[in-house]
């Protein structure tokens, strides 16, 4: 499982039980993707 975090966006690599599995701990930070993205680029 691979987590790329670039300028325009996130990109997930892996089987998909395992991005599953990674959205789902992300969940309970961020309700949708594009706030995770949104903090992501604040932060840099």
């Amino acid at each position: 499982m691979k987590v790329y975090i670039h300028e325009q966006g996130i990109t997930l690599v892996g089987k998909a039980w395992e991005i599953l599995q990674k959205l789902k701990e992300y969940n309970n930070d961020y309700v949708l993707v594009s706030e995770w993205v949104r903090d992501i680029s604040q932060k840099k």
